[in-house]
């Protein structure tokens, strides 16, 4: 880690293919993710694991956007590396799991 990721204040949601989503903003930082809300929730998500019909979206893909809160210095174990997100899927020492920036790893 180079520097520390502190996870956003709201709850993670996981969307199944079929599910049927909302969709919102693009974010202005990461470009590939659209927010989305469901009855459980809303949350950031790769626009590419939808199939957008005006406003709301089939999901196409299963996605949990749960994100890992990390040290600086810490080390992870990385499960999943979405380059085109500029994301990865990690898990830290005490088996947590979430995604976690690339631009706040470092890689060896």
């Amino acid at each position: 880690m180079l520097v520390a990721h502190d996870v956003p204040e709201r709850s993670a949601i996981r969307i199944e293919p079929g599910d049927q989503v909302e969709v919102g903003d693009t974010d202005s930082d990461w470009p590939e993710f659209v927010f989305v809300t469901t009855a459980a929730g809303g949350g950031w998500v790769p626009a590419r694991h939808l199939l957008h019909a005006g406003g709301r979206a089939t999901v196409l893909t299963a996605y949990d956007t749960t994100e890992l809160s990390t040290t600086a210095g810490e080390r992870l174990e990385v499960i999943v590396r979405d380059r085109r997100s500029g994301w990865t899927w990690c898990r830290n020492s005490a088996g947590s799991e979430g995604w976690v920036p690339d631009r706040t790893l470092e890689w060896r």
